[in-house]
């Protein structure tokens, strides 16, 4: 994998040059795909360091690339979806992508967050293998090395941010973090727009872990503060 070579996926050619001109400024080497079958085809061949996935396009919906993709490599996945519908970004979320940006949007908010998410898939390739091999808590517990989670016994199925985000608050069991916080602590980048990411996995996180999703006991909500894991 290179990650310095970024694919983008988009079947407008206009928003295409535009992104293709901007990655290019900045540094990154920038392949090009126009539809979801070429996407795939691109991916597996030419081992992008990240992403950029249009949800609509031709052949094949960004949703099936990303479905499809996420079980064959890590590669960081940014989703655009031109729907300003939070359907929309939890089915993007809970399939693998990493993140997503509704259109329009900022340019030079798409560059921080590929720049930040280039980052942490680099601390995470580089990153020394911990010195403890399990978390646990309650009834859960985490394999850290195999990256697994299981619930009672049984391995629980997490997309990679799920799983990230989990990890990270039974390892700080007790502390209370903001959705800011997490942001930065797990997707790694200050973020100054729509915290709903972090409620998104929150939200499919508890449906996973919790008897009673509505009244959870293990991730709690503190009003006003943020989440934390109870032990």
């Amino acid at each position: 994998m290179s990650e310095n070579i970024i694919l983008v996926v988009e079947d407008d050619p206009n928003l295409l040059g535009t992104l293709e001109y901007n990655l290019n400024k900045e540094g990154y080497s920038v392949i090009t795909a126009v539809d979801g079958a070429q996407a795939i085809e691109t991916a597996r061949r030419e081992k992008p360091g990240l992403l950029v996935l249009d949800v609509m396009l031709p052949k094949m919906s960004g949703f099936e690339v990303c479905r499809i993709l996420r079980k064959e490599m890590t590669v960081p996945i940014l989703m655009l979806t031109a729907k300003d519908e939070e359907v929309d970004k939890i089915v993007g979320l809970e399939i693998g992508a990493d993140d997503y940006m509704t259109k329009p949007f900022s340019m030079r908010e798409l560059l921080a967050r590929i720049g930040a998410m280039l980052r942490r898939a680099e601390m995470g390739a580089t990153q020394p293998s911990p010195e403890y091999k399990t978390l646990k808590i309650n009834e859960l517990e985490i394999d850290v090395e195999r990256h697994q989670a299981f619930l009672r016994g049984v391995e629980l199925e997490l997309s990679p941010k799920e799983y990230e985000l989990l990890a990270f608050l039974v390892r700080n069991k007790g502390l209370v973090f903001s959705r800011e916080q997490l942001l930065e602590k797990v997707w790694g980048y200050d973020y100054a727009g729509d915290s709903r990411t972090v409620d998104v996995h929150v939200r499919w996180l508890r449906q996973k872990i919790e008897s009673n999703p509505s009244k959870p006991v293990n991730l709690v909500t503190v009003r006003g503060a943020g989440y934390k894991m109870v032990d």
